[in-house]
């Protein structure tokens, strides 16, 4: 065991390098998904300023309201469900390639292969978060009221729970086509019942009640509870939690219906 374990990192560690030379041949992707949401945020910020009024009314440190407090977070929820199917894409890559075959039959075990294609996606969805939080809150004013760490810990944890239905997605979709479509349907609609449109509070009533089964809500309360109400890293244990939960559901979901011998179609 001793001995297998540094080869097994290894070969996982030779997974992610490959990837990491793929993404960084070609940073379109990070860059659209972080531009988009900037200027997309530059128009709802007004819309989400009368929420905020609507909801709080004065603030209660007297420091007014920028909507940059629901924007930034609401947005980069949004943005982070778009960028999930990049974990599909290593996966359909490889059989457009023709290269899949050659990889199951390699030195890496099946486990290797599919913790090598989570750890890159799983890094570009923090630093599109990190960039989105940091980039936007430096255009729109974003004023933390609360704690940093507790803002990371939701990132965190949101990521991975992205990286998990990332996976589900690949288990489902025979074509990437379908991995579009699917991941993009998701992200319309886990952010509609998941409060980063619109706050929840005024959202019907039974789509308040779907919205606590959705991981945009959970990200949105830690997020918004951090920005807005103050809390610190304890007030994003239980959005964190909940966060990892669904993130483990995910993950075992797609792993029981992930299977090797799956042919998939690229665009090739």
């Amino acid at each position: 065991m001793r001995e297998s374990l540094p080869r097994s990192v290894r070969r996982v560690a030779a997974l992610v390098r490959h990837d990491l030379r793929l993404h960084r041949a070609d940073l379109t992707p990070l860059v659209t998904m972080t531009v988009m949401p900037l200027l997309i945020m530059a128009f709802v910020r007004p819309l989400y300023l009368s929420s905020l009024s609507t909801r709080y009314g004065t603030p209660p440190d007297g420091v007014p309201f920028t909507g940059a407090e629901l924007a930034v977070p609401g947005v980069a929820v949004i943005f982070s469900f778009f960028l999930a199917a990049d974990v599909g894409y290593g996966v359909f890559r490889e059989h457009g390639w023709r290269t899949w075959d050659r990889l199951r039959t390699g030195p890496a075990r099946p486990f290797e292969v599919l913790a090598g294609r989570a750890v890159v996606p799983l890094l570009v969805l923090l630093a599109q978060l990190t960039l989105l939080f940091s980039v936007g809150g430096l255009l729109f004013g974003l004023r933390v009221r609360g704690s940093y760490a507790a803002i990371a810990a939701v990132g965190v944890c949101l990521a991975l729970c992205l990286v998990a239905f990332g996976f589900v997605l690949v288990a489902l979709c025979r074509t990437v086509m379908q991995l579009n479509v699917f991941s993009n349907v998701a992200a319309l609609l886990f952010a509609g019942l998941g409060g980063t449109l619109a706050p929840v509070e005024q959202l019907p009533g039974w789509v308040q009640a779907l919205a606590h089964v959705t991981p945009t809500y959970w990200a949105m309360r830690g997020f918004t509870g951090a920005v807005l109400d103050g809390d610190g890293l304890g007030g994003a244990v239980l959005p964190c939690l909940v966060l990892l939960v669904i993130a483990a559901v995910l993950t075992v979901a797609g792993l029981n219906r992930f299977r090797f011998e799956d042919r998939k179609v690229s665009w090739s």
